[in-house]
């Protein structure tokens, strides 16, 4: 018979074995309770946070943290100005609206650089939709747009007369439609081969028809030299503009929003449920006749964010962010359809609402209020406002662009809603699930980008975003991103002129051999 004794250190061994397990258990609880507080805090995108569902508002009303960035487009390497002889003419038809446009100009600069063709002044269509004929030399300053891409491209404003068997005659551009997105290759080959073959050739329609992503630089910066510093609206636009910032800005912050509640988006993304049955009518009408046949559901597309946000839901976003009925807001937005019965909500939660009519109701802007002026107005007020919303940014040429300007611009604030983050919680809320709404809008709007510097990633444009090719950095890591000299066409001019002396020199040397 063995003695109860023996049995004693095993039994010492089993608890100190059962302290070394709780022990382990605990470091690990602790170890992950730490990684995941640590994860927290790299969410939070509110510029002084304290928890992760904060969001200080009093930050977002200042430009967002650069990281030391700055835009510049200036050209970085060797970049020659055009040569004397051009290849022939480039006349380019602009279609869609403003921003639409204006992408287009941006790439009709640079398909003539890239095929060494004189640019004649872009055409901007006078659609159905705008039923504005301002043309380019109505909205732009032409003289500035001209003298700003010297060094780039040569540009007239029309394709001049030529002399031949003692007879005057104007060439006739041919006549070509490219396809969207064509690649550079389409351009120094079939465009190209055109070109020489006729003097000139007509791109109709023009808009999207040259590939965004371009793997070279210096291209991308010219685009941007195009859309940041060659397009300037003309001076009474400024004007206009800057009045009404500045009466928005003598009462304190203004908020921008483009609200996109209109026929045509509503139309397009197939969001018709909402509606009363004669609106559907007319929502449905408008998609037969302007998009392509497609079957939408509604509750299908709402669940993945592919729907306008309605103005109250708007309203909603911002004062679950913290912002009060005190803030003032300039609307961007054309007719809002469905009338005063969606905007009420609105206006109850932000009572201070304005647009370019009410700061500013001179008749130009009362006869153009939907036409390419009241865009351009509404573009440059969105532009100097201290934080910008845009409701849509899918398919939306004004809010995109605006994006990417106001980055390039200092980093100043947009608020961008991740319309599929939030569809869910206000379905919710639509089906009485209201506990904890305003914090589960908070955690899908701190994981936005507040306007910083970040990564392009498809389907991103570079009209959206144009970081890194046209920013660069006071005090570089990487030698490729140092910043050049501050003035674009000093930098420009001073190549032109070192390339004037090359080829004098050259000339005098080739004089004395002789």
């Amino acid at each position: 018979m063995r003695r109860p004794a023996h049995h004693r250190p095993h039994a010492k061994q089993g608890v100190v074995k059962g302290m070394v397990g709780k022990l382990a258990i605990g470091v690990i609880v602790l170890l992950i309770c730490t990684l995941s507080l640590l994860f927290s805090a790299t969410l939070r995108g509110g510029r002084g946070s304290t928890s992760p569902s904060e969001i200080n508002v009093e930050k977002l009303w200042e430009s967002a943290d650069s990281g030391g960035w700055r835009p510049s487009s200036a050209p970085r390497s060797d970049w020659p100005s055009p040569p004397r002889q051009s290849n022939g003419y480039l006349r380019v038809r602009c279609n869609g609206g403003l921003n639409q446009q204006r992408s287009a100009i941006c790439n009709a600069v640079l398909a003539a650089r890239i095929m060494n063709a004189t640019l004649v002044l872009p055409e901007l269509d006078a659609n159905s939709f705008w039923r504005d004929d301002s043309g380019f030399q109505g909205i732009y300053d032409v003289e500035h747009f001209i003298r700003t891409l010297q060094y780039d491209v040569r540009i007239v404003e029309s394709i001049p007369e030529i002399r031949k068997n003692g007879k005057t005659k104007k060439i006739k551009a041919y006549q070509m439609r490219p396809s969207r997105d064509a690649p550079i290759s389409w351009y120094t080959t079939d465009a190209l081969k055109k070109m020489k073959e006729h003097g000139a050739i007509y791109l109709t329609p023009f808009s999207h028809r040259l590939a965004e992503e371009i793997d070279n630089a210096e291209y991308q910066r010219l685009r941007c030299r195009v859309n940041y510093h060659a397009l300037r609206f003309k001076p009474h636009i400024v004007k206009i503009s800057e009045s009404i910032v500045e009466k928005l800005r003598n009462q304190g912050h203004f908020m921008s929003i483009h609200l996109r509640f209109e026929m045509d988006m509503l139309a397009f993304a197939g969001c018709l449920d909402i509606f009363t049955p004669e609106e559907q009518s007319i929502l449905k009408k408008y998609r037969k006749e302007n998009f392509a046949e497609k079957r939408l559901v509604y509750k299908e597309r709402r669940a993945i964010g592919k729907c306008p946000l309605t103005p109250e839901e708007v309203g909603l976003i911002l004062r679950a962010m913290g912002f009060d009925n005190s803030t003032r807001i300039y609307l961007a937005a054309g007719e809002l359809f469905g009338g005063e019965r969606f905007m009420q909500p609105f206006r109850a939660l932000f009572p201070h609402l304005e647009n370019h009519s009410s700061v500013d109701p001179s008749e130009e802007l009362a006869a153009n209020t939907q036409g390419l002026l009241g865009s351009a107005v509404d573009y440059m007020v969105c532009l100097l406002s201290d934080i910008f919303m845009p409701t849509y940014d899918g398919p939306s040429n004004f809010a995109n662009n605006l994006l990417g300007h106001r980055l390039y611009y200092g980093f100043r604030t947009t608020l961008r809603p991740d319309r599929k983050g939030l569809a869910p919680i206000f379905i919710d809320r639509e089906n009485g699930q209201t506990a904890g709404f305003e914090e589960a809008v908070r955690r899908v709007m701190l994981k936005t980008n507040f306007g910083g510097p970040h990564k392009r990633v498809s389907p991103e444009s570079f009209y959206t975003n144009s970081w890194p090719e046209c920013f660069c950095q006071m005090n570089p890591k990487n030698a490729a991103d140092k910043c050049p000299p501050d003035n674009v066409i000093d930098t420009l001019h001073s190549q032109l002129e070192s390339e004037w002396e090359s080829l004098t020199q050259t000339n005098l040397t080739s004089v004395a051999e002789r």
